[in-house]
This record gives C-alpha cells, sequence and structure tokens, in this order.
C-alpha cells in the first residue's frame, strides 16, 4: 500500500518537529537496533530515523533495509534523515505521533 500525495504532506508536517529517535552507525543494523526500531515503531507509528553513513548508496540501502524488515513505509528522505510510517493496531494515544500531534 503507498501512500497518496496528501497522506505524504500531512505525515511530513507532523514529522517535521520530530528529532531521530533511531540512529544507525557504523555497526549497521544490529539485533539491538532492529529490536529498539520496533519498539519505536510500535510506540510512535511515525518517527525519523538517522543514517550516519557519508555515501549516499548506502545510506539508501540501509533505509531500505529497515522498511523491509519492519514493514514501514518511507514517508520521506532528506540526507541522512527518514521518516518511517508503520501504523500500530491498537496505538496508544499519549505516544502515537500521529494522535498526539495531528494538525
Amino acid at each position: 500500500m503507498s501512500l497518496s500525495p496528501e497522506q505524504r504532506r500531512e505525515y511530513r508536517a507532523i514529522a517535521h518537529h520530530l528529532k531521530p529517535v533511531i540512529i544507525v552507525g557504523d555497526k549497521g543494523l544490529s539485533d539491538g537496533l532492529r529490536e529498539e526500531l520496533e519498539r519505536a515503531l510500535n510506540d510512535h507509528e511515525l518517527i525519523k530515523v538517522k543514517v550516519a553513513s557519508q555515501d549516499r548508496e548506502v545510506r539508501q540501502e540501509v533505509i531500505t533495509a529497515l522498511c523491509q524488515t519492519t514493514g514501514a513505509q518511507l514517508v520521506q528522505t532528506i540526507g541522512k534523515i527518514a521518516v518511517l510510517l508503520r501504523r500500530a493496531a491498537k496505538p496508544n494515544p499519549k505516544l502515537s505521533n500521529l494522535q498526539r500531534l495531528k494538525h
């Protein structure tokens, strides 16, 4: 399921003020990073991820791998920051960025 341009615009607006909650470093996609990414997506639904690689192609590969392993959708990529979305079955209204920050 791909996002419509209107949905992307809305999610980008919500994510604009968020800080990256996951930072992918030199070690890449470790098990601990995957667990933390799963927790962040379950809690917040819409998150920012920073990929600290200097190489643009490596960053894109890492972001694609993150989306594939978690089932998240890529909303936007700007430089080293990617915005990922995965809707929760039962979102927590106190943690979900989609419910807390909806315009």
